[in-house]
């Protein structure tokens, strides 16, 4: 009877813990989702000794007419013009049908400034180039998981840090791909006849921005489906 006793006054201290863990673990995971929601703006570094090595270093990633870029870091150098990827996790809003696929985190990037218009960064399953787009555009592509290494600098997709490759597409231009086959893109690049282009390995990494008050009726979190690049209003990535 005494250890019945014991027992029974033990049950709202071991409640206690418990919802004190359970409460401490969601403020834990609160933290590392406001971490992973910092915006930021991608580099790209190059550890070659090439004269393209030498050019890429430090350029950054850009979008343009829904593809991935490296282009100069001052926006009135670059031809043709193009948007600084700002960028940022967040976990990718699967349909019912993709659920089990459970792709983790995606990558956001605002595509345009003024209205302020998000989109997904994805790869394509079928060429490995780098693209943007709306859930509908992104979804059957790879979408994630984006992550970042455990120096919280470099960028990571489906767990490879050493997958990206910057392909001179056309002469200055330079589009990024993600060798997902680790055959340093032949295949693909075959395919699409661009075998005797130059391409180089890139390193992705992230440079945190200082936060700005965010522009009038934006969100950070994509959620809509919309116009244009397949946004919704108020600066959210497409979904549907």
């Amino acid at each position: 009877m005494v250890i019945g006793l014991l027992a029974i006054t033990a049950i709202p201290t071991v409640t206690g813990i418990s919802l004190a863990s359970s409460e401490q673990r969601k403020a834990n995971q609160r933290k590392e989702d406001n971490r992973r929601m910092m915006k930021f703006n991608i580099q790209a570094e190059c550890d070659g000794d090439t004269d393209d090595d030498r050019e890429l270093n430090g350029m950054s990633v850009v979008v343009r007419n829904e593809k991935v870029y490296l282009a100069d870091p001052n926006p009135s150098n670059r031809s043709p013009p193009a948007f600084t990827a700002l960028a940022f996790y967040i976990e990718y809003p699967e349909l019912d049908e993709t659920k089990h696929l459970d792709r983790g985190l995606g990558l956001p990037t605002y595509v345009q400034e003024d209205p302020p218009l998000l989109n997904w960064i994805y790869a394509d399953n079928e060429t490995y180039e780098l693209r943007y787009g709306n859930r509908s555009q992104s979804v059957e592509h790879v979408v994630g998981p984006w992550d970042w290494c455990k120096d919280e600098r470099i960028i990571s997709l489906e767990k490879k840090k050493k997958a990206f490759y910057a392909v001179e597409e056309k002469e200055g231009e330079w589009a990024l791909y993600f060798d997902r086959d680790g055959d340093e893109l032949e295949r693909v690049l075959e395919e699409q006849g661009l075998l005797d282009c130059a391409f180089v390995p890139v390193t992705l990494v992230r440079r945190i921005v200082e936060e700005k008050p965010p522009p009038a009726q934006s969100q950070s979190q994509p959620q809509g489906e919309g116009q244009g690049q397949g946004q919704g209003q108020n600066g959210k990535a497409g979904q549907k």
